[in-house]
């Protein structure tokens, strides 16, 4: 506050001393570091859009010295504000005041912002930067993170949550982040459960942050970082990128926007003439779609690709097999992967697109040990489950257990294409040779092609390539008007 001290028995005078409150709010008593996190704020939001909620919130405490430091904000900054024209909720976590760590007040505040997005039907994006819980306000702050927790529970599939881990989100604090739909960590950021002392001290080997949680650890171990960025500020661009792509909430539809149409002509010439050949499906999925593919998980299980994109205009989830990472076959990681994508995007009404090249599930004990078994079941479940239309193009590899999970007619794909260079079966050639007693090649000729299910009406059309942008155009318009009835239930007990 300033030194001058308004009357307060005047309406000027109270009107000063409320400026002079809010002033002392807004300035960064951390120095520089603190003034950054109104600057992510307002980096995110459209300017002069933000509107702060809470900003003269004060602990309670007496003990532990906690009486001769009471900040406005209690450490954590809230509001809503816009995204290219669209509301948003917001909250960020200030880093130089108690290290970010959540007591009861600033807890108070971002359930307090749970509930506002959640009953207005908008966005939550967090900007994370917590140390976790605040022991000097004791049991209490475990409480309050497991209030925020149900509150995020109960927002989930409801409107999107974003998360942007641009420092620490440790103990506690690290629980909020996964429930996300969609985590950005900021390189040199950390996310953990436990800290690591505990670490060394029971497995003797040291730790650090960056060696049990840093961003490389979780965008390529974990794969709980969605995307990761260089800095905060790329991080926060990132962000409202991703919005541009979801709808407000769970009732609004997939967003929409204007786009030429284009015909992808050299798709005819696109695949290999040999099995044995590989490619990049990033180059289908960018000729089918508007060219905007924004790869979500990119360096986790890349053996299948996820993210989101426009066709013709429309915003979709896109899965896809990648041949060019063990040659496109499914694992366990790869499974929940696709799963955990097809159940974001059913959510909030982003119809689904997959690209099929798959030859099966890679095959080894560890694998199996991993639990394959239950990962291709979680596959199965989202896809049958999901209610978005659902669009399936089979490239070339089909095969087995890859048919079944990913994107088949009788697991609920609406309308189901392929390429005259399917091979749909059962089973490769070479096996079916070695078990039925015939010649693998006749086999082949008979049965991998995609005309004995297209025959069955397992496939919609055989189809060009370079058609393939305005069939899955046709079908998403027609889709726009899918209605599915379900058996009234609590929920679903998906395989975990």
């Amino acid at each position: 506050m300033t030194n001058a001290k308004p009357d307060l028995s005047t309406t000027a005078g109270k009107i000063a001393d409320l400026n002079n409150r809010l002033t002392e709010a807004r300035e960064p008593h951390g120095g520089k570091e603190q003034g950054r996190v109104r600057q992510r704020v307002e980096a995110l939001l459209d300017p002069d859009s933000f509107t702060e909620t809470d900003a003269l919130a004060r602990h309670r405490v007496e003990e532990y010295g906690l009486d001769r430091m009471k900040p406005p904000t209690d450490g954590v900054v809230t509001g809503y504000g816009l995204i290219d024209g669209r509301r948003v909720c917001v909250f960020a976590h200030d880093n130089t005041m108690f290290e970010g760590a959540l007591g009861e007040v600033s807890a108070e505040k971002v359930l307090k912002i749970y509930e506002l997005a959640t009953k207005t039907g908008v966005p939550v994006i967090a900007i994370h930067d917590s140390s976790g819980a605040r022991l000097e306000e004791g049991v209490v702050t475990a409480s309050k993170t497991a209030r925020i927790l149900r509150a995020a529970t109960d927002a989930s599939g409801v409107v999107p949550q974003i998360s942007i881990v641009v420092g620490q989100a440790h103990s506690l604090a690290s629980l909020l982040v996964p429930l996300s739909d969609i985590t950005v960590m900021v390189k040199g950021s950390s996310m953990h459960l436990t800290s690591p002392a505990a670490v060394t001290k029971v497995t003797r080997k040291v730790a650090t942050s960056e060696s049990i949680g840093g961003w490389k650890v979780h965008s390529r171990i974990t794969g709980t970082a969605h995307l990761t960025a260089g800095t905060d500020l790329e991080a926060i661009a990132a962000v409202r990128d991703l919005v541009g792509f979801l709808p407000e909430n769970n009732r609004a539809a997939s967003p929409i926007r204007e786009s030429a149409d284009t015909v992808a002509a050299e798709l005819d010439s696109f695949m290999p003439d040999h099995d044995w050949s590989t490619y990049d499906v990033r180059d289908i999925i960018n000729r089918v779609t508007d060219g905007d593919f924004v790869e979500l998980q990119r360096g986790y299980a890349d053996n299948v690709v996820t993210g989101f994109a426009h066709v013709a205009g429309r915003a979709v989830g896109v899965v896809a097999n990648q041949p060019s990472v063990l040659a496109g076959c499914l694992d366990h990681a790869a499974a929940t992967k696709a799963a955990r994508f097809i159940r974001t995007c059913d959510s909030f009404n982003l119809p689904i697109v997959e690209f099929v090249d798959s030859p099966g599930f890679f095959p080894s004990e560890e694998e199996e040990h991993l639990g394959s078994v239950a990962d291709g079941a979680t596959l199965a479940y989202a896809f049958a489950e999901a209610q978005v239309g659902k669009i399936t193009v089979i490239t070339r590899k089909a095969i087995g257990p890859s048919y079944v999970v990913m994107g088949s007619k009788e697991l609920g794909a609406d309308m189901v294409f392929a390429w005259p260079t399917a091979q749909i079966a059962l089973t490769d050639a070479t096996t079916a040779g070695e078990l039925l007693g015939v010649d693998s090649t006749e086999y082949a000729a008979n049965n991998l092609t995609p005309y004995v299910a297209t025959e069955r009406g397992l496939v919609d059309a055989v189809i060009e390539p370079s058609s393939t942008r305005t069939q899955v155009t046709e079908a998403l318009r027609l889709l726009e008007r899918k209605v599915v009835y379900r058996h009234p239930r609590k929920h679903g007990n998906i395989p975990l």
